[in-house]
């Protein structure tokens, strides 16, 4: 999700998008405030929300917001697959079982 509809963010989100809708079932949403798209994503049951912001055109990072704890992390967009792999893959469930 951009934080707002300009300055490029837009554009940015989407080529994140590109890049992991191959892996996992993504939904791109720009309407509203990004309190109220969290909150919308929250009641569908989406377990991670990316967050573009000005600062991730210039540091390659993005907000990473984990639905269960509301809690965010910045994190790299080159790691971003591998870390919500890590987390909804079930291999890696069965390992951390183990």
């Amino acid at each position: 999700m951009p934080l707002v509809k300009k300055d490029g963010l837009p554009e940015k989100a989407r080529e994140i998008i590109d890049q992991l809708k191959f892996h996992f079932n993504c939904q791109y949403d720009e309407k509203d405030s990004i309190g109220k798209r969290y909150r919308r994503q929250d009641a569908i049951g989406t377990p991670y929300c990316v967050t573009v912001d000005h600062d991730t055109l210039n540091d390659g990072c993005v907000t990473l917001r984990f639905r269960d704890t509301m809690e965010q992390e910045r994190v790299k967009i080159e790691d971003l697959n591998g870390i919500i792999e890590d987390k909804v893959s079930i291999a890696s469930l069965l390992k951390k079982l183990q």
